[in-house]
C-alpha cells in the first residue's frame, strides 16, 4: 500500500510538474503587461491591431506581479484551484458590483473614457433606460422611481475622472448580463476578435471578455480569455482546463459547440461585439 501511494504521489507530481512546464514556456514571469506576460505558442504571432484601438487597450493591460491571487471586494483571497493564471491590475472597489459583465464594462468605457471618446460611452440599464454618460458629465443624475428612470439636474458639468467613476458605479448596480448582451451585436465564432465577449445573459448567467487572438500561417486562431465573477473580485486572466499545453490560451474551433471555461460554459453561438467596433 506505501509503495502504491508513492508511486501515485510521484505520478501526480510528474503531471503538475508536466502541466507547469508546458505552461511556463508562455508564461514571463518579469512581463507587466498582457503582452509582455504572455507568450504565443510555437507557431503563432498576435493578431494585426489598430494604434489607438481597444485590443491595443487590452493588450497593454497591466498585471500584478506573476503568481498574486485575487481578491474579492472585501480583500478574502480567491484561491487559484486552476482557475486563473494572471490578476489584472485593476481597482474593483470595496462594495459587491464588478462582478463578470461589470468589469467588462469598466474596462470598454475606461478606455472610451481615455481615449476622449465619452460621447459613446452609454449603457443600458436592465428596466431598458439608456444612460449616456454625456448626460451625467452635464450634472444630470438618474432618478428612479419603481421601475421608471429619468434624468434630472443635479449640479455643474464636470468631465472629470471622479465624476465618471460615479457614474460607472451606477452601471454596475443596475447593469448586468441580460442588459448588456442587449446592447451587443452577435458575432461568428470563427471571426473572434480581441474585445469580443462571451456572454450568457440571465440570472443565473455570465460574461467573459476576449482579451487577444493569434493565428498561425493556417488561419488557426487562439484567443485569451478574461473574467470577473461573484461576488465581485478582481478581472482574471483564465486558464485553459481542456489544454494543459495551450493554456491559458484557447483554441478556436467552430466544429465544437462548446467553449469550457474554469468555472463556465459558453456555447459558440454566444459571443458578441460591441456595436461600434
Amino acid at each position: 500500500m506505501r509503495i502504491r501511494l508513492i508511486f501515485i504521489l510521484f505520478l501526480t507530481s510528474s503531471v503538475c510538474g508536466y502541466s507547469r512546464q508546458k505552461q511556463s514556456s508562455l508564461i514571463k514571469s518579469a512581463g507587466q503587461t498582457l503582452n509582455d506576460r504572455i507568450n504565443v505558442p510555437a507557431g503563432y504571432t498576435r493578431v494585426s491591431i489598430a494604434a489607438g484601438s481597444f485590443a491595443e487597450y487590452l493588450r497593454k493591460l497591466k498585471l500584478k506581479p506573476d503568481g498574486s491571487i485575487v481578491h474579492y471586494y472585501n480583500g478574502r483571497a480567491k484561491e487559484n484551484n486552476g482557475v486563473y493564471v494572471a490578476v489584472v491590475d485593476m481597482p474593483i472597489g470595496n462594495k459587491d458590483l464588478q462582478q463578470c459583465a461589470d468589469v467588462i464594462m469598466h474596462v470598454r468605457a475606461e478606455y472610451l473614457f481615455i481615449t476622449h471618446q465619452e460621447n459613446k460611452i452609454h449603457f443600458t440599464l436592465t428596466n431598458g433606460f439608456r444612460a449616456d454618460y454625456s448626460k451625467w458629465a452635464e450634472g444630470y443624475r438618474m432618478s428612479l422611481t419603481g421601475n421608471k428612470t429619468q434624468w434630472v439636474k443635479k449640479g455643474s458639468a464636470d468631465h472629470s475622472f471622479s465624476s465618471f467613476s460615479q457614474y460607472m458605479d451606477v452601471i454596475y448596480t443596475y447593469c448586468g448580463t441580460l442588459s448588456l448582451s442587449k446592447e451587443l451585436k452577435d458575432v461568428e465564432y470563427r471571426d473572434i476578435q480581441p474585445g469580443d465577449v462571451l456572454i450568457k445573459g440571465g440570472s443565473p448567467g455570465h460574461a467573459e471578455i476576449v482579451l487577444d487572438v493569434a493565428k498561425n500561417k493556417e488561419g488557426k486562431k487562439l484567443y485569451l480569455l478574461a473574467q470577473s465573477y461573484m461576488p465581485a473580485q478582481e478581472m482574471q486572466v483564465l486558464a485553459n482546463p481542456e489544454s494543459a499545453a495551450l493554456s491559458p490560451w484557447y483554441e478556436m474551433d467552430d466544429r465544437h459547440t462548446n467553449i469550457i471555461t474554469p468555472e463556465w460554459t459558453f456555447t459558440i453561438g454566444q459571443l458578441m461585439r460591441f456595436e461600434n467596433e
